[in-house]
């Protein structure tokens, strides 16, 4: 499974795996910065040079084993180890590549890629250390703010809730009202059977 990182993490990665080239004395390790229009799927080339195959294939592993061992990360392939010639590493977001020094210079990537933006380690780690303190700054000022909204929000629910329990009890005396009419109407009722009984009742003596 293929697996995308973001584009700070990817950045972090290419850091940690310059800095294997760097101790496993890579020469002239340069960090391409490629365009997104032009670059696929990658976002970097790292390209570093070998005096031998042997030291081709330690700088290689060296980048391998940092990536697992600190951030859990494994190349998603690995091309030319066995000759170690040029030995090409897949992380998918970006890509390794590790050449003899005569095998640099004729295959040529850096010039193959006009559009990339060419860095030194130096100066690629000093971007990422201000991208880092871009972010956490960022960071930092997002609770403050998260804090004073809510405080605006429960003044604004507030008023709401008087004006409900303000209507709740004239609702109560209107429903009240028809209650009483509607009990009155039975004594009504009874009233007008009684009368009838004691005229009949009149009318029965004076037969007599």
């Amino acid at each position: 499974m293929v697996t995308h990182h973001s584009h700070q993490q990817t950045r972090i990665l290419v850091q940690a795996a310059a800095a294997a080239c760097e101790d496993k004395k890579g020469e002239d390790t340069r960090i391409l910065e490629l365009d997104p229009a032009d670059s696929g799927l990658s976002d970097f080339f790292l390209v570093t040079s070998a005096t031998n195959d042997r030291q081709a294939v330690a700088i290689a592993d060296e980048i391998e084993f940092r990536l697992k061992r600190d951030y859990g990360v494994m190349a998603n392939s690995v091309e030319g180890r066995r000759n170690g010639e040029w030995i090409l590493l897949d992380y998918v977001d970006f890509v390794a590549h590790v050449f003899l020094a005569e095998r640099r210079a004729f295959y040529d990537i850096e010039r193959l890629r006009k559009s990339a933006r060419p860095l030194t380690p130096e100066e690629f780690e000093t971007e990422l250390k201000h991208a880092l303190a871009d972010k956490t700054r960022e960071a930092r000022s997002k609770p403050a703010e998260a804090k004073k909204a809510p405080a605006k929000k429960t003044a604004k629910t507030a008023t709401p809730a008087k004006k409900s329990a303000a209507l709740k009890p004239a609702k109560a005396t209107k429903k009240a009202a028809p209650k009483k009419a509607a009990a009155k109407k039975p004594v009504a009722a009874k009233a007008a059977k009684k009368a009838p009984a004691k005229k009949t009742a009149a009318k029965a003596r004076r037969t007599k």
